[in-house]
């Protein structure tokens, strides 16, 4: 089995832990993949255009034999706009070709163990320093991934107190790193549709439950807080690739390792 030491809030080791066999699990980067897709898909909200939209109109077309187009044209007399065209997708004001409709399958289904198993493994890509440092996370040299911290951590309630002991883990150039890239304005034509912004992703922490520390540590940039038991494949694999630097509570790791057995 595999130990990893237990800091306390002034970045001292307080004590080893033994981590449950999930963090020894075999990586699957496919189901990881498949697994976020899927998550991704589901969190897409239905839109549509009204049914008749561009339909309200007398247009008929006029048949053949008039030397005209054979498009919708609208009916009457001693009006400008009769003759004109209308209804077709080609005219002014008529109906769209192939409209978005609410009706449409979004979701991406998966089966329940494929599910399960890609969970598994993105907790056991925590574990790997050389996943995490591929991902761009800044680790420092000598420390082993990932980080364990004392319950204590799940009661903090003001940010500075998060930040210092993120300071004290030697993450700050991690901070850094996620501080200077938050709100990097996107290169290309993702400005126009509405991803103008570039937000790093930083450390996760994973607790038991909260005592706090959600609203303590929401104003730092790249820092997300989840409860371990809604953690999913988006949390610890933002953008589908595995290894996202992670920090557990003591009781989150025993919690983890009972649930995945």
């Amino acid at each position: 089995m595999v130990e990893r030491p237990i800091f306390d809030l002034e970045g001292e080791v307080v004590g080893k832990i033994e981590l449950p066999p999930v963090f020894s699990k075999p990586v699957r980067f496919d189901l990881i993949r498949r697994a976020y897709l899927s998550t991704l898909a589901s969190s897409r909200q239905p839109k549509g255009t009204d049914p008749n939209a561009g339909k309200r109109t007398s247009a008929r077309s006029w048949g053949v034999g008039r030397g005209l187009a054979r498009v919708p044209r609208i009916r009457g007399e001693h009006h400008p706009t009769v003759g004109r065209g209308a209804f077709a997708p080609g005219t002014v004001g008529g109906r769209a070709a192939h409209p978005p409709r609410v009706d449409k399958r979004l979701d991406e289904k998966i089966n329940k163990k494929e599910r399960k198993l890609a969970i598994i493994s993105a907790i056991s890509a925590t574990g790997d320093k050389e996943l995490v440092k591929s991902r761009g996370h800044r680790v420092p040299e000598g420390l082993e991934t990932p980080l364990i911290v004392s319950k204590e951590i799940e009661s903090l309630s003001k940010t500075n107190q998060v930040k210092k002991l993120l300071d004290k883990l030697g993450l700050s150039k991690e901070l850094k790193r996620c501080k200077d890239r938050w709100g990097k304005i996107r290169a290309g034509r993702g400005k126009m549709r509405g991803r103008k912004r570039q937000r790093a992703k930083g450390p996760l922490i994973i607790v038991s439950e909260d005592g706090g520390i959600v609203k303590a540590a929401r104003n730092i940039p790249g820092v997300d807080v989840k409860i371990v038991d809604l953690i999913s494949v988006k949390d610890l694999c933002p953008g589908g690739v595995p290894g996202r630097l992670t920090i557990w509570s003591e009781t989150a790791v025993q919690k983890v390792g009972d649930k995945f057995v």
